[in-house]
């Protein structure tokens, strides 16, 4: 396992929030490498980067970061560089619903892993316009008492119209805190609704974070998002329907059935403005964490996790080479003929395959 606690710059802070810039949406890395490719200015030195952001350097792991999201030429070379030094970080999820407090509870738990001495990295996807392809970035603005602690790497990136929560270089991003040493990375997701469960395959321990007064015991039961949690979080607790909150998710759980050997979720109640059962859900983390580690579900997450990340690079490069992403000359051409009533879908994607 590579050392987990690599030699700290004597400059420069570890929290950094990267590129506020917006970029165009997109479902994939190729038209976010046109727009880096727009705005680079020198060639990267892939090993001398990799190396400095181990030492602790905030811009080299923020270029490191800027790489993958821009799709540069780079990237490969960086990920063969990183290999070996990737699977020492416990990697946490947080999603749920708008406005249930998931950057005041990230930031919370970055709190409280900081007073146990942990390096965090955080990484906090917000959403594209559909319309502008604009981002606000607006988590790290919640997270601001930690800009200038040098054991925290804060990154917002833009989920470019990445369906699921995530941003399509989140895999590779969390690659790279993870090969820079951070002890935890954090990762929170978009809004979502029903479906976005794409941070289960990612995290380690996916937290999902909720609050009174956003649907009844009907809404908890059918969503399925909430079907992906090892720990829920019932965040602003102090609020009134608290408890009828706890009340509706134990009756969803108790419809599951969960074997003796089986991780049951717990529900955790926080008011995390205030710090209040952080020290529970930080415990509750840990108790996951450590059952992970002996039912060997760890083990199954990573290699699940791997095959993720392997197959949506492998779609991402299909799709490329048949010139199939939004606005490719021959996709753009089908659509025409399909448009027009000249061809059909079927036979359109049967000519788009086959060349």
């Amino acid at each position: 396992m590579p050392d987990r606690h690599p030699p700290t710059a004597s400059a420069g802070s570890l929290s950094s929030a990267g590129p506020a810039s917006a970029a165009p949406a997109s479902a994939g890395p190729a038209a976010a490498g046109a727009a880096g490719r727009g705005r680079r200015r020198e060639q990267a030195d892939p090993e001398a980067l990799v190396t400095a952001a181990r030492a602790g350097d905030p811009r080299a792991l923020a270029r490191l970061v800027s790489l993958v999201e821009n799709a540069s030429g780079e990237l490969r070379q960086v990920m063969k560089i990183i290999a070996p030094l990737v699977g020492g970080a416990r990697v946490i999820g947080l999603t749920g619903s708008p406005g249930v407090g998931k950057s005041t509870v990230t930031g919370a738990l970055v709190r409280s892993y900081r007073a146990e001495g942990l390096r965090i990295g955080v990484l906090a996807v917000d959403p594209t316009s559909p319309f502008s392809g604009g981002a606000l970035l607006g988590d790290r603005v919640r997270m601001q008492e930690h800009a200038t602690d040098e054991g925290v790497f804060i990154r917002s990136m833009a989920s470019r119209g990445h369906l699921g929560g995530l941003a399509w270089a989140t895999p590779q991003a969390l690659r790279i805190l993870d090969a820079a040493g951070f002890d935890v990375i954090l990762i929170e997701t978009v809004g979502v609704g029903q479906a976005e469960v794409e941070i289960a395959s990612t995290a380690d321990t996916t937290l999902v974070v909720a609050a009174p007064g956003m649907g009844d015991s009907v809404q908890a039961a059918k969503a399925g998002i909430l079907e992906i949690a090892d720990v829920f979080v019932v965040n602003k607790s102090d609020r009134p329907g608290a408890h009828e909150t706890v009340r509706d998710l134990r009756t969803m759980l108790a419809m599951a059935r969960y074997g003796p050997a089986d991780w049951k979720p717990p529900i955790v109640s926080t008011v995390a403005s205030t710090g209040d059962g952080i020290a529970d859900l930080a415990d509750a983390i840990a108790r996951h964490g450590s059952w992970l580690a002996e039912s060997g579900e760890r083990d199954r997450r990573q290699r699940a996790r791997a095959r993720e990340e392997v197959s949506a690079i492998a779609v991402a490069q299909l799709r490329e080479r048949l010139g199939g992403l939004p606005g490719g000359s021959r996709l753009e051409e089908l659509a025409g003929r399909v448009a027009a009533g000249d061809i059909d879908p079927y036979s359109a994607a049967d000519e788009l395959i086959g060349g």
